[in-house]
C-alpha cells in the first residue's frame, strides 16, 4: 500500500525504511514477522491489481465493440485539464460527439463547468481515493458513453503517480504538464511520462512571464521517453489548439 494515499500501485510495492527510534530492540522473530508483514502486503497489492487489470480488458473490450476511444487525461492538480477539456468539447461538438468522465475527490465543479458543451458528462467522486479505478470507471461506462460517442475522455483525479499505475481500459494515457510546474516533472515522475504516448504542455501563454525554459522541458520529456509527441498550447488563448484539435478528430 501506499504511505501517503492509502493505494496499492506497482510504484510503491517496497517496504518504507524508519529513521526513528522505537525504543527497544528486535529479535530475530520480531524481524521474521515484519518480512512476513512485508510480503502479505506484496500479495495485497498484486491481487488488487490483477483485479483492476482484469476490469480493465473488460472495459478496452466494451469500448473497442462499440468503436470509442477513450483517453485517460493525467497531471498534477492545477495543469488545466479542465480549462482546455473545456475548449476541446466547444471546438468538437459539431464534428465529432464526445463524453467525459471527471474524476475528483470531492465536488461536482468539474462536472457543472463541462456541462452544457453538446456532451454528456459524469462525475466520480473517489473520496479517499487519489485515483479512478477500472471497476468504478467500468460501472459508469453505460450511462457516460451511450449510442453515437467516438471520443471519451476520462479526467482523473489530479495526481501523478498513482493514476499511472491503474490501467481504466482506456485506449491510451495523455500527460499534462503545465509552465507554472518545474520544467524537470517529466524526469521526476517518470512511471507516467515515459508509458504515455503523448504530453500536452499548458499554459504557454504564462512563458514570458516565467522563469520557464521550454527546451529544458522539451529535453525532460524526450529523456524519458524519446518517442513522445507533444502539444504546447494555451486553452485559454487558443495558441497551438488547432494542432491539438486536429489531432483529436483524426482519432474519433
Amino acid at each position: 500500500m501506499c504511505d501517503e494515499c492509502g493505494c496499492a500501485t506497482r510504484e510503491h510495492s517496497h517496504s518504507h525504511d524508519h529513521d526513528h527510534d522505537h525504543g527497544h530492540s528486535h529479535d530475530r522473530d520480531a524481524g521474521s514477522g515484519e518480512a512476513n508483514a512485508g510480503e502479505k502486503r506484496l500479495v495485497l497489492e498484486r491481487k488488487i491489481l490483477v483485479r483492476n487489470d482484469e476490469q480493465a480488458e473488460r472495459n478496452r473490450q466494451w469500448l473497442r465493440e462499440r468503436g470509442i476511444v477513450a483517453i485517460n487525461m493525467i497531471s498534477s492538480p492545477g495543469s488545466g485539464k479542465t480549462l482546455l477539456l473545456e475548449k476541446t468539447l466547444d471546438r468538437l461538438k459539431d464534428q465529432v460527439q464526445c463524453a467525459v468522465i471527471a474524476g475528483d475527490q470531492r465536488t461536482d465543479n468539474d462536472a457543472r463547468r463541462l456541462e452544457g458543451r453538446g456532451s454528456p458528462v459524469i462525475q466520480i467522486e473517489t473520496g479517499n481515493a487519489c485515483h479512478l479505478d477500472a471497476d468504478t470507471v467500468g460501472r459508469r461506462l453505460p450511462d457516460a458513453a451511450g449510442d453515437g460517442i467516438k471520443l471519451l475522455f476520462i479526467e482523473n483525479v489530479g495526481n501523478l503517480v498513482c493514476p499511472a499505475a491503474f490501467d481504466l481500459g482506456e485506449s491510451f494515457k495523455v500527460a499534462l504538464l503545465s509552465t507554472t510546474e518545474g520544467e524537470d516533472k517529466p524526469v521526476k515522475y517518470p512511471s507516467l511520462f515515459s508509458q504515455v504516448p503523448v504530453a500536452v504542455v499548458t499554459k504557454t501563454d504564462l512563458v514570458p512571464h516565467l522563469d520557464w525554459d521550454m527546451d529544458l522541458c522539451r529535453s525532460c520529456l524526450r529523456q524519458v521517453n524519446p518517442g513522445m509527441f507533444v502539444f504546447e498550447l494555451s486553452a485559454r488563448t487558443g495558441e497551438g489548439l488547432d494542432a491539438w484539435i486536429d489531432y483529436l478528430l483524426k482519432l474519433g
